[in-house]
């Protein structure tokens, strides 16, 4: 049926149908907002995200159906496409609009797929994921018509089970599902160039805030990225848990970040590559004062960029350092040695003995902890267990917060107290 304002052989104008059920959508929906899903039964909740998937797939594929045939909307516009008058009438911005016009080209040429769509069984997203999977066997000259065909069931079949990322892994393989003998080797070899390809878009980057922060952005490969996402997990998810036992409920992305920068802290720095006959290491550098005082600043690293004498004295905890210590006409006092974490045995030791981290008011498991020097180290404690106790990462930086003191119990539990300030 074409979708035009001219009247078809049957005497019906199409423009009186389209503006019916269009009326009747629009009708639908207002009544749907008007009402609150507070009150709502959970069964209706249910039933709605559910018939509103399949809803958001037919709608799509309703305006991939009029894109595919929207040439005469580019033709008499003056526009390149229909995009373009997306962009001007619309305002939908010109990229998202080529995106959905080649979605729709797509579309069309695969007929399975277009009537998943239909069904409301294909969302839009894994449509894209398996029109990209079927033009790349398109143009694979190892891969014939019934390959393509096979292809395109087996996918929209996959599509009603998976996820569109799900999708879109088993879509690059979906030649070697069809006939390992006679894939597995392109499909190696594939896999292979998307390795070297990852490497080559492999980068990392930071810009400092300005406010104590550095916004970092990196590319890494596939893998790196999962592994990193597991690590970092694994290391949120029980302070998440713990956050909120404690009422302190925190957002998960900053529990994340929390994590990351810990994976940082405790890196072990025997691995890294050495420089000049001696291990990377972190200058730190600061007066003798503030050596001594709760409240001060350091120097990180050679460029003089600032950090208060707390962090300073907390990372001397789990970094490689050297505190470069001034006196008061800047003369250097002493450039103390290479600080060491404790040694692994050392931290075996440390959880046999603590079990958990040692603030009076917290039960994390030693696993989640960290050893920290009860004598600082840049008052000459020593890393050895009678001078080390475990603390979990809130509790580390709470230590080593001027805002707050601390005793140690009889059973050598800590016990923190927050110091009051006077106006």
């Amino acid at each position: 049926m074409s979708l035009g304002r001219e009247i078809d052989p049957w005497g019906t104008n199409p423009g009186d149908l389209i503006d019916a059920a269009l009326k009747a959508i629009e009708t639908a929906l207002q009544d749907l907002l008007a009402t609150d899903p507070a009150y709502w039964r959970t069964g209706q909740k249910k039933d709605l995200m559910e018939r509103l998937e399949r809803l958001q797939a037919q709608q799509a594929a309703l305006k991939l159906r009029v894109l595919a045939s929207a040439g005469d909307i580019a033709e008499e516009t003056g526009a390149k496409d229909a995009s373009g008058w997306m962009r001007t009438e619309l305002l939908v911005d010109k990229v998202v609009g080529r995106a959905q016009v080649k979605l729709a080209a797509a579309v069309s040429k695969y007929d399975l797929v277009a009537d998943g769509l239909a069904e409301g069984v294909v969302s839009q997203d894994k449509a894209r994921v398996i029109t990209q999977a079927l033009d790349a066997i398109e143009n694979d000259p190892a891969a014939s018509a019934e390959d393509l065909i096979l292809a395109e069931k087996i996918l929209v079949d996959y599509a009603t089970r998976l996820t569109a990322n799900e999708l879109k892994i088993v879509g690059r393989r979906i030649l070697a599902e069809i006939d390992p003998e006679r894939f597995e080797t392109a499909e190696a070899k594939a896999l292979q160039r998307e390795e070297e390809h990852a490497q080559r878009r492999t980068f990392y980057s930071s810009r400092d805030n300005g406010d104590g922060t550095i916004d970092i952005h990196a590319r890494v490969s596939r893998a790196v990225g999962m592994r990193l996402r597991t690590l970092l997990d694994s290391l949120a998810q029980p302070r998440k848990l713990s956050a909120e036992n404690k009422g302190r409920k925190a957002p998960y992305d900053r529990l994340l970040g929390q994590a990351f920068a810990r994976v940082v802290e405790t890196y072990d720095v025997d691995q890294l590559p050495r420089h000049g006959g001696h291990g990377t290491t972190v200058f730190i550098t600061m007066s003798v004062n503030d050596v001594r005082k709760d409240l001060g600043t350091a120097a990180l690293g050679f460029d003089g960029e600032q950090i208060t004498a707390a962090e300073a004295r907390r990372m001397a905890c789990n970094a490689d350092l050297v505190p470069v210590v001034l006196g008061t006409g800047s003369e250097i006092l002493d450039l103390g040695r290479t600080a060491r974490l404790a040694y692994p045995v050392q931290h075996r030791a440390l959880r046999l003995r603590d079990r958990c981290c040692q603030a009076e008011d917290c039960d994390a498991p030693a696993t989640w902890t960290e050893a920290h020097h009860l004598k600082p180290w840049s008052e000459g404690g020593r890393t050895d267990l009678a001078n080390m106790v475990l603390l979990c990462s809130s509790d580390h930086r709470r230590i080593h917060d001027p805002d707050y003191g601390y005793e140690r119990l009889p059973d050598g539990r800590i016990r923190f107290t927050r110091h009051t300030r006077t106006a």
